[in-house]
């Protein structure tokens, strides 16, 4: 292999080729980098800040540019209009509590001793990004990443091989000092090859549970702090007192928004056995609106897949389950872009669904939810418990304490009551079990891209 395809998934087309980089390449690259920081690192947090957000200005400049791309790369349906909004409200929140997050913790300010902790930029960030939401996950590290002092080198996915140069096209024109951002084009052996080789001071990696294991085994020795976040099986539960409209229209936009291809996406639905029936006529009802076809026609409320391997890997698990005893509630041929052989994924309702099946437990990452009976807040817990994710739970109710009870024994990074897929930004981005490790956005979010260095100064 000697360069990266975008294969889209609108026509099957090539839409982006670039020329892979060799490690002797990025090499050079990594050097400016290194050299742009430490300069970077001397500035005012205030003066980064400002820079970083008008970065953020820029991109938004070009965001009728974007949405189309999008479109073509990963299948996103224009009308949605693109990432943008989420992308500076993460940013702006970021710039708002960086002079904070990032000051110094004095202990001892006497005649005798100053005593404080400081917090220093780790030097360079490597952020290597998904596919599904290449600005919004992208941009979690890299705005508290420079904000901080350092320098971020970014390897973007194939399936969006031109978020990265949008992001460092956007950077450039806000007058970030060349070298301190850099987007790179490299392979997976190559990625390995930098990491043993202890490139990068702080990597942060977003996708698969096999990405993340193989980050790690390529660090493994190097001391290389690592943040993972490798997906989710997210749940949701509808006790008997829910708003039962908001928590049909909610669960199955979580379920069904960009095509399912979303980490804190809802995957599995418990609903109290008094609500069952009513919820799942909702929710058919619902779905059956949808419109599945072209992402550029705005028309289209649901895209095709990023990849036809990903659409499959999805009719597989549906046929499966229904092998097994799941019927499939929504009828396929409502929508005719699927023919079954392409990105193009009618999306499925399950109900009559168990652990046992595939498409309870493993991640799906596509326009189907499994719906399930329960007749207690101890069955469901039990339930939304026995997965090897733990990223977002989502519980509808009306009563708060309740809400927070149960949170208490659910095995997740966050847990929501009547909303889901959401990322609030004062709020840290974590998971647990399979999902990954380390924090992300928040007060947190600066801890993982800085370093703490204690100062202990006697005054004679």
């Amino acid at each position: 292999m000697t360069s990266l395809k975008c294969i889209s998934p609108i026509d099957g087309s090539v839409y982006a080729e670039r020329p892979l980089q060799s490690a002797t390449q990025v090499s050079a690259t990594l050097a400016k980098a290194r050299q742009a920081q430490r300069d970077w690192a001397r500035l005012p947090v205030s003066e980064r800040v400002a820079l970083v957000l008008k970065g953020i200005a820029e991109l938004e400049a070009i965001n009728s540019e974007v949405v189309p791309e999008l479109a073509h790369m990963m299948g996103r349906p224009i009308r949605y209009g693109g990432e943008i909004g989420g992308v500076k409200e993460r940013s702006s929140y970021m710039g708002s509590i960086a002079e904070t997050a990032l000051a110094d913790t004095v202990i001892e300010d006497s005649d005798k001793f100053l005593r404080y902790l400081a917090r220093e930029p780790v030097g360079v960030v490597f952020v290597i990004a998904p596919w599904n939401y290449p600005y919004l996950t992208a941009v979690n590290t890299i705005a508290p990443a420079l904000m901080a002092g350092n320098a971020v080198v970014l390897k973007h996915a194939t399936q969006t091989l031109l978020a990265g140069e949008r992001f460092k096209q956007a950077f450039e024109r806000a007058g970030l000092p060349e070298g301190l951002f850099a987007n790179i084009f490299i392979s997976h052996d190559t990625t390995s090859q930098l990491i043993a080789e202890r490139s990068f001071n702080f990597i942060n990696f977003t996708g698969s549970v096999n990405g993340g294991k193989a980050i790690e085994r390529a660090a493994a020795g190097t001391f290389t702090p690592i943040g993972l976040e490798l997906g989710g099986k997210d749940p949701g539960y509808v006790r008997p007192d829910a708003d039962l409209n908001a928590a049909v229209d909610v669960l199955m936009d979580g379920a069904m928004f960009n095509s399912g291809q979303c980490c804190c996406g809802i995957e599995r639905i418990y609903v109290h056995e008094s609500l069952f029936d009513a919820f799942v006529e909702k929710a058919v009802a619902l779905v059956e609106t949808y419109r599945l076809g072209n992402p550029l026609d705005k028309e289209t409320t649901i895209g095709p897949m990023a990849h036809v391997r990903f659409a499959e890997t999805v009719r597989s698990q549906i046929s499966e389950a229904v092998a097994k005893g799941a019927r499939a509630l929504i009828d396929t041929s409502r929508f005719a872009a699927d023919t079954g052989n392409t990105a193009y994924l009618a999306p499925q309702i399950l109900v009559d669904v168990d652990h046992s099946m595939r498409v309870m437990r493993e991640e799906s990452f596509g326009p189907v939810v499994g719906i399930m009976k329960v007749s207690s807040d101890e069955e469901a817990i039990s339930l939304m418990n026995d997965s090897d994710f733990g990223l977002t739970a989502s519980l509808w109710t009306n009563d708060i304490d309740a809400a927070a009870e149960i949170g208490r024994r659910i095995e997740t990074g966050t847990i929501f009551m009547n909303r889901c897929d959401y990322l609030d930004p004062a709020l840290c981005w974590t998971g647990c079990k399979d999902t990954g490790r380390g924090a992300s956005l928040s007060m947190l979010g600066f801890q993982s891209v800085t370093r703490p260095k204690s100062y202990h100064l006697k005054r004679l």
